[in-house]
């Protein structure tokens, strides 16, 4: 199959967790070379899709005021799933291609390759799968999140076995963005004003 057109793909950053292990530190606005790290993922990734969605609880002004849409949990504090669930909910496109905002290396190459893939994927680094980077086919997952949520089944793996998702190798890490350790190996600063 050939890469999916970015007019086919939603691009959905999930950054709508508490960030506990970094003392409740908004991740998306840990800053690096002078960019946010939502703005950073939304540069890399968002050239594949027609339209950029950021799941998010908190501050939807900050978003907006460098472009970006959010989309608030329906079902609070359900974790990843609840984010899964408000993007597919928003998604117009017949593909949504997520994203966890705390991604060490937002790589394109790897969502490219997600994109072409034959069937809905999802990435497995040298650290092992990495879930939330995943292309979904959107209608199917806005249906399956909600029946997951209302049947209290919060685990994303459980759900892409649900929806026969197949696992996409890829070479290196993506990393994650979890402990003060993680931040200061990849040379990211806390946004002054978070915290």
């Amino acid at each position: 199959m050939s890469a999916r057109a970015p007019a086919q793909v939603t691009l959905g950053i999930l950054a709508g967790g508490r960030a506990t292990r970094l003392g409740g530190r908004d991740k998306a606005w840990l800053r690096r070379d002078g960019l946010a790290q939502v703005e950073r993922v939304a540069a890399a990734l968002g050239p594949l899709a027609v339209r950029v969605l950021v799941s998010a609880n908190r501050d939807p002004g900050r978003y907006a005021a460098i472009g970006l849409k959010t989309v608030a949990d329906r079902a609070p504090d359900r974790g990843p799933l609840g984010g899964l669930h408000a993007l597919a909910a928003a998604c117009r496109t017949p593909w949504l291609l997520t994203v966890p905002v705390d991604v060490a290396r937002p790589d394109a190459g790897v969502a490219a390759r997600l994109l072409a893939a034959p069937e809905p994927a999802f990435v497995v680094d040298e650290d092992g799968v990495q879930p939330l980077f995943a292309c979904w086919p959107g209608a199917a997952l806005a249906a399956a999140a909600a029946e997951a949520l209302a049947e209290d089944r919060l685990a994303v793996q459980a759900l892409q076995r649900r929806l026969d998702m197949r696992a996409l190798a890829v070479a290196g890490r993506l990393g994650n963005l979890n402990t003060p350790a993680d931040l200061a190996a990849a040379g990211i600063a806390p946004d002054p004003e978070a915290g």
